[in-house]
């Protein structure tokens, strides 16, 4: 067959690489982190801080679903990889043909068991008393744009795996700069509240939709699929659930974390610990950009290394990748130290919060310089195929380490046990991972496959 584009993901030096591959990807979570961002201060400026809290309440069931898209998308994206870096064109059309089947059939099911059951969600995750009305509010509008969400979070994760890494970056700006503009409009300019901020994310969502759709069908993407391809393949859909589980329950137990924690912290500081865990929760995602960044560039090109049975440069990408990382995470952890006070001024000027996020954030960022080793371990197994492993480091930090702490903590520490929790949990996850990917190094990537 001809030779496509994706082979320099098995030539080009591994630095280069990384470089070219964690680059579009860095900008495209920074545009997104950033949005994210922006969206949360025009929403606490423009709105109020109950709305901060509102959103948050939201978010992880949004996301959750989501996350399904990304699920597939990143399962079947590992066997794409995999199956380039093996010349497998046949089998690369029928994974992308699958990942679509399932991804409409799983989110749009989802989407309206959610609207269904709004009622009793929205108080689980912690839509209590004032936050309940903005909540529901949000909630229903969002859910209307959450299958496009998925299908984009599918779609980007297949454009990286082509080798195609600025347009997945496209992918995810274009959303991004969208929603603005449509918060702007909404919010600012015709006063619509929590209507505006949930029909801007929701355009936004359309918006990415149109773009991965134009990219596919356009001779930008290698992979042309044809009606056949959607057609369900058991053991496809098999490998694609197995691998893309990791990510579901890495997103499941995100979501779970999010009802706990507002709920725990409602009990113990009320309305303001919740808004303070939302613009903690926002900086999460905001400055560890260049971390994800590494970690989204490296999966590709240990997927595709893998399969060709090139070792050598699969070890030499995680060495690299994990010394970008720490180097990223460290730069990071500095500035949050240094600067939490003026951070959290950019999202209200409420006195109560003010006083209370500063000492949060520097909790929650306080071992992220050693983070890097815990997210490019747990993606290397998922990169291989390894979904085993892969799913045990997920699940380490949050589920493990996390959800058990800010449960046992508090009794003894009250409020400030749930916030010691995030360094804690960070730190023995992150031995965890570190003597798996020592292991699987020692065991299984010392013999080159000469091809």
């Amino acid at each position: 067959m001809a030779k496509v584009s994706s082979e320099d993901l098995g030539k080009l030096p591994i630095s280069k690489l990384l470089v070219k591959q964690a680059v579009p990807a860095s900008i495209g979570i920074l545009v997104m982190s950033l949005n994210i961002l922006v969206d949360t201060i025009f929403v606490g400026n423009w709105i109020g801080p109950t709305a901060i809290a509102a959103i948050n309440v939201v978010l992880p069931v949004s996301f959750f679903i989501a996350a399904l898209g990304m699920s597939i998308g990143i399962g079947g994206s590992s066997i794409i990889s995999r199956a380039l870096g093996a010349d497998d064109m046949k089998k690369a059309l029928k994974t992308f043909g699958n990942q679509l089947t399932l991804t409409l059939l799983l989110t749009v099911s989802m989407a309206i068991l959610g609207l269904i059951f709004v009622d009793s969600i929205i108080p689980t995750f912690g839509g209590k008393g004032a936050i309940f009305e903005p909540a529901k509010i949000y909630y229903i509008i969002v859910l209307y744009g959450v299958p496009f969400l998925a299908l984009c979070m599918m779609g980007n994760t297949v454009i990286r795996a082509e080798g195609k890494p600025k347009f997945a970056m496209y992918a995810m700006m274009i959303p991004s700069v969208g929603n603005l503009i449509l918060d702007y409009v909404f919010i600012n300019l015709l006063d619509l509240g929590m209507e505006g901020a949930a029909w801007a994310t929701t355009g936004s969502y359309m918006l990415c939709f149109l773009f991965i759709l134009w990219f596919f069908l356009s001779k930008n993407s290698e992979i042309k699929i044809t009606r056949s391809h959607f057609r369900l393949d058991k053991p496809i859909v098999s490998e694609i659930a197995s691998l893309g589980f990791v990510t579901l329950a890495r997103q499941a137990v995100v979501s779970v974390t999010y009802l706990f924690m507002n709920n725990i912290l409602f009990h113990y500081g009320g309305e303001t610990s919740v808004t303070s865990y939302a613009i903690v929760a926002r900086m999460l995602m905001f400055a560890l950009f260049p971390v994800f960044g590494i970690t989204q560039g490296f999966l590709p090109i240990a997927g595709f290394n893998y399969g060709a049975h090139k070792y050598n440069r699969v070890k030499e990408s995680i060495y690299t990748a994990i010394k970008y990382a720490a180097g990223l995470a460290t730069l990071v952890f500095i500035m949050l130290m240094l600067f939490p006070d003026a951070i959290t001024r950019l999202f209200t000027d409420d006195a109560d919060v003010l006083a209370q996020t500063p000492s949060d954030m520097r909790w929650v960022f306080a071992a992220t310089p050693i983070i890097g080793i815990q997210l490019i371990g747990a993606a290397f197994f998922q990169a291989i195929g390894k979904a085993r492993q892969a799913l045990l480091l997920t699940l380490s930090r949050q589920g493990f380490f996390f959800i058990p702490l800010i449960f046992i903590l508090p009794l003894f520490m009250g409020e400030l046990g749930v916030w010691v929790a995030f360094p804690i949990s960070d730190t023995l996850s992150t031995i965890v991972t570190a003597w798996f990917l020592y292991r699987e190094i020692n065991k299984n990537l010392n013999e080159e496959v000469l091809t």
